[in-house]
């Protein structure tokens, strides 16, 4: 099967069949990336190009070992040192790296809506890897993934998504994958970052923690994102952890066997502590893993469809 859109833009009216195509996919994918030969011929003869006009690790790495896994020509545009540094504009910038026969472009932009922007002026297919505080799709897809390889499924799960909702593309790429595949969402975090329309989307909203976390199958922390942030949104960092990290006492409120996730970079002592990131219950670095087969699976697909 392959996917029926040309580009993934975001999550939010993706079809569930095709979720559920990708998280089947990336299941043979991380057969490939766990075994002694990780090489693989599914991308022989395509071109993948990541565009990233933000920092990034986990996922331009991994865009680009899943890409070179799978025989791509695979290649890094880095703005600060392109012509976007000599004025040129995102559009041109855009129909130039179309024009040299680029079949998959990942892009992570600062302003919401820029992936939406490029995939209607190229050929190639459009991968969103992250706009403004919009949606970070694949992201979502690799926590789906983890999810059910760990609990055998997503539907009927109950996932607790704690910490900064208002500035997290994560969270809302979360929302709307997490909700299609049938799972129950609740979100909390300080009022000053729980976007005031969050409840208006069928998730539960809540300013607890404790409440939030209260026999969730899932956990999830999300970053504070100090460098989108207008001061004053929390008094510290010392008491944001005190009345929302997540501790080893929160998480024992989940149920028995709950996972613990995180998208990454954390900030230890601040939205989740050592012992939490480090314990047991923790699949954070699973999910780093889980990242690279979910975006074969993706890259996969895509060009199927443009085969």
């Amino acid at each position: 099967m392959a996917l029926s859109q040309k580009d993934l833009l975001g999550l939010r009216d993706f079809p569930a069949d095709e979720i559920s195509e990708i998280l089947n996919t990336a299941d043979l994918m991380k057969v490939i990336l766990t075994s002694n030969n990780k090489k693989t011929p599914h991308l022989q003869g395509k071109s993948v190009l990541t565009v990233f006009y933000e920092n990034s690790t986990r996922t331009r790495l991994s865009f680009e070992l899943a890409s070179k896994a799978m025989g791509a020509l695979a290649a890094n545009m880095s703005a600060s040192t392109s012509s976007v540094a000599k004025g040129e504009s995102f559009v041109d910038t855009a129909r130039t790296l179309d024009r040299m026969a680029t079949d998959v472009l990942v892009i992570r932009h600062p302003m919401t809506g820029a992936p939406h922007l490029m995939a209607k002026h190229v050929k190639a297919s459009v991968i969103n890897a992250g706009d403004g505080v919009n949606e970070h799709p694949t992201q979502a897809l690799l926590d789906m993934f983890t999810m059910k390889e760990k609990l055998g499924g997503v539907s009927g799960l109950k996932v607790a998504i704690v910490g900064d909702v208002t500035h997290s593309r994560v969270a809302r790429s979360n929302l709307w994958g997490l909700t299609t595949m049938g799972a129950q969402v609740t979100f909390a975090g300080p009022p000053t970052l729980l976007p005031p329309d969050l409840a208006a989307t069928g998730c539960r909203v809540t300013e607890c923690v404790d409440d939030a976390v209260r026999e969730a199958d899932v956990v999830m922390g999300l970053r504070i994102q100090l460098e989108r942030q207008q001061k004053g949104l929390f008094p510290s960092v010392r008491e944001y952890h005190k009345f929302f990290g997540l501790t080893p006492e929160r998480v024992a409120l989940a149920k028995k066997g709950a996972l613990v996730m995180h998208p990454g970079p954390m900030n230890r002592g601040v939205e989740i502590s050592s012992f939490v990131a480090d314990g047991e219950q923790s699949v954070i670095d699973e999910q780093v893993t889980n990242g690279v087969a979910v975006r074969m699976a993706l890259l996969f697909l895509l060009t199927r469809r443009n085969g």
